[in-house]
């Protein structure tokens, strides 16, 4: 019989601590600057990130998979952008089965003006979260990560 790690779990529960203490602080910043949730912003985001080569285009599960919702929620908060004026859809040119979602000019401005929001309150999160001691090498994980250059597999 295998013995529980309980430092495994105990890294889940200080990682799980960290992601919602960020998300929560990211969150309350986002919506009373620019009215924007972090899964809409996520959504913006991605999507603005398209192109029109081969696999230039997200599809539903795609989205659904870089923002990590289901794929009734994405397509639900896709519609909201759209009610919004802030995404637009249109058939694939080339599979009129398919429908692209892409950034209206309105999502644009509001991404750009939601960024530095945005890096602003996950800089805050982090170093709150590096004052505490059970957070603080996480924390310094997350940091890295984002000055690591992104690798191609």
């Amino acid at each position: 019989m295998t013995r529980p790690d309980p430092a495994l779990a105990h890294g889940w529960c200080a990682l799980t601590a960290l992601h919602g203490r960020i998300e929560a602080h990211v969150e309350r910043a986002l919506q009373a600057e620019h009215e924007l949730s972090v899964r809409e912003f996520s959504v913006l985001d991605v999507l603005s990130g398209q192109h029109d080569d081969t696999g230039g285009h997200f599809r539903m599960n795609q989205l659904a998979d870089a923002v990590v919702l289901s794929q009734s929620a994405t397509t639900r908060l896709v519609t909201r952008l759209e009610d919004r004026g802030l995404l637009g859809r249109y058939l694939c040119p080339t599979d009129r089965r398919g429908i692209y979602t892409n950034v209206t000019e309105a999502g644009l401005a509001l991404l750009a003006a939601a960024r530095p929001t945005n890096d602003r309150a996950l800089a805050e999160a982090l170093d709150a979260a590096e004052q505490r001691p059970e957070l603080a090498p996480l924390a310094a994980v997350v940091r890295t990560l984002g000055a690591a250059p992104a690798t191609t597999g």
